[in-house]
């Protein structure tokens, strides 16, 4: 009977120790703070990409209320995916994501919708299969940056001419948006200006250069203006242009304003582009983020300004330092 009272008495003290850990442990997790989940998509390869993964986390310090953790998968879908899975099992109050893959990342999405944490898009829209799972989105109208980039393609050519195109990563969201909203905005618009060929670049400089000068192997003097997706493929195109001798003869029109664009529009070789923040599009998403955290009602469609920036008006503008 004493052995059993001593078995019992045990039994309750690790029970207690155990209930009083667990206790600490929710107290401890449970500091007043906002902590939100943040996974990025390839920092340290893309310059814009850098400045906002920074930003993010300077705007996070800044607040006293808020704690950030701050994750990049590379590029790797399959990495991205458990990496918002570690953030569930870890209780973060909002988990924000700038998908590498738009329609990948729905199984993901749900998942933290399932266990009741909000999720927040950022920059790059999710497949909009998967809506339903997120607040909503924070970052720029890439469909009305490609309708700029056509509206100063139709202003250059006074809507009559030749044009190519030079498109980001297929299946990408941002690089889908930003040539539909060029191609339909061009078809609704402006029917004397046909569309030769559209060519991927997968926002790589040097294959925006290759493909430029396979396009002007095949279509020639035939081309009076180029849309590149943003102002680091225009860059490559302009190169190739350079090496052929027609720079300057080419209208140039970019839907995303990088600063080696901003001098070869100084220079006379851009005629338009838009001026997107990475900076502001950070400040943004923690902005929403913390609001979603807090349960408060946030817009689904959360854009900042991206203006378009042309020789006229672009003293307005500081030189964007990606």
């Amino acid at each position: 009977m004493r052995k059993n009272l001593i078995v019992l008495l045990g039994l309750v003290l690790v029970a207690t120790m155990v209930f009083g850990a667990g206790q600490q442990e929710d107290a401890a997790a449970d500091d007043g703070k906002i902590v939100i989940g943040h996974t990025a998509n390839n920092v340290g390869i893309d310059s814009y990409q850098t400045t906002h993964d920074q930003v993010f986390r300077e705007t996070c310090e800044e607040m006293a209320d808020v704690e950030c953790i701050q994750l990049d998968p590379g590029g790797d879908v399959a990495l991205q995916l458990s990496q918002v899975e570690d953030l569930i099992q870890q209780q973060v109050d909002v988990i924000a994501i700038w998908p590498v893959n738009g329609k990948a990342l729905v199984p993901g999405a749900k998942k933290a919708y399932d266990a009741g944490i909000p999720v927040v898009i950022v920059n790059s829209l999710i497949d909009e299969s998967g809506y339903d799972y997120v607040v909503g989105f924070a970052g720029p109208d890439t469909y009305e940056e490609g309708v700029n980039g056509a509206r100063a393609m139709i202003e250059a050519l006074d809507g009559q001419g030749k044009v190519v195109e030079l498109m980001g990563l297929p299946g990408y969201v941002t690089a889908i948006r930003r040539s539909d909203g060029f191609q339909d905005h061009l078809a609704e618009n402006a029917p004397g200006i046909e569309i030769l060929a559209t060519e991927p670049t997968d926002w790589n400089r040097a294959k925006a250069t290759t493909a430029m000068e396979n396009l002007l192997v095949r279509f020639g003097d035939e081309i009076d203006g180029v849309y590149v997706a943003d102002d680091n493929v225009g860059i490559g195109a302009l190169n190739a242009m350079k090496e052929a001798g027609v720079a300057g003869d080419i209208v140039i029109t970019s839907a995303c304003m990088f600063g080696e664009g901003y001098d070869a529009m100084a220079e006379g070789f851009f005629y338009g582009s838009v001026y997107q923040s990475p900076a502001e599009d950070a400040r943004n998403a923690v902005e929403m983020s913390v609001a979603a955290a807090k349960g408060e009602e946030v817009p689904f469609w959360n854009y900042f300004e991206t203006p378009v920036v042309t020789p006229e008006n672009m003293d307005q503008f500081e030189r964007p330092n990606f």
